[in-house]
């Protein structure tokens, strides 16, 4: 990666978690720790990995992308404003009456939504739907997906990633957001998930660990997962919680927290 690429990309980063403070701050309160967690990772898959068209969000040959920790719904919308699916200036409706932007994803309301997502572990289950139809239809879409490192608590998650690697889904790229936490607490401290790379290897997945802030290392993995044939790819990021705001950043109480105009205030400065 050259210095200009990864100027460019801290740039857009930095410009994300401005815009997710603000929308966050304009309704009071919201999930604010797993949007900043993932910002890098959306960054630049929309900017580097993926092939979509932004003026025509449903084209048929475009790369999918399925937020299963849908309540990280506001770094999604985020990056699709950015990249010009849809106004910057709806950011600042989230969650409030009668919004396209509601707390969770929900393709019907939101451009550039590929998948309703909510109840956690459902979106690998709707990612391997998407890539077995790649795969019937002849076409060679790739499809993404992001989950929680609480959200591999789930057993729908499994049972998911056995078929994935049962089926030799190699168009089909798994994104960990392994932040060390969830509403309740510490991830580990309440039904360890580790070592995640062991467990998607044992259900037939190629694994790698990366530094989910490194934009050198996302791209690495991502070529890499182009590489792999006839397994599925789980990278694991290891992230940090409310990445870039010193009200958030590595703080348990930060999935779901009030942002005062001061909070915004001192926010956007650390952002500058």
């Amino acid at each position: 990666m050259t210095e200009e690429k990864l100027r460019q990309l801290t740039e857009l980063s930095k410009e994300a978690r401005r815009l997710i403070v603000r929308m966050i701050g304009a309704v009071g309160v919201g999930h604010v720790g797993g949007s900043l967690s993932i910002v890098d990772a959306l960054v630049y898959l929309y900017h580097e990995e993926m092939r979509v068209r932004p003026e025509e969000p449903r084209w048929p040959d475009r790369d999918r992308f399925v937020l299963s920790k849908g309540h990280a719904g506001p770094a999604l919308y985020t990056v699709l404003a950015m990249r010009g699916y849809f106004d910057k200036a709806l950011l600042l409706t989230l969650n409030q009456p009668g919004t396209n932007l509601p707390s969770h994803c929900d393709m019907k309301l939101t451009t550039g939504v590929d998948m309703t997502a909510g109840s956690l572990g459902q979106g690998l289950s709707a990612a391997i739907g998407m890539a077995l139809a790649a795969r019937m239809d002849h076409k060679d879409y790739r499809v993404y997906c992001i989950v929680g490192d609480g959200e591999q608590q789930e057993g729908q998650i499994w049972e998911a990633a056995m078929y994935a690697g049962s089926q030799e889904l190699d168009n089909l790229v798994v994104l960990v957001d392994d932040n060390g936490m969830q509403i309740d607490g510490y991830t580990d401290a309440l039904n360890a998930v580790r070592p995640l790379e062991k467990r998607w290897e044992a259900f037939g997945w190629a694994a790698l660990r990366v530094d989910g802030h490194n934009f050198a290392e996302l791209e690495a993995a991502l070529k890499h997962a182009r590489t792999i044939k006839k397994r599925p790819t789980a990278i694991i990021m290891s992230t940090v919680k409310g990445k870039g705001i010193s009200v958030a950043e590595g703080k348990l109480g930060s999935h779901n927290m009030p942002l005062s105009p001061e909070d915004v205030a001192k926010s956007l400065q650390e952002l500058q």
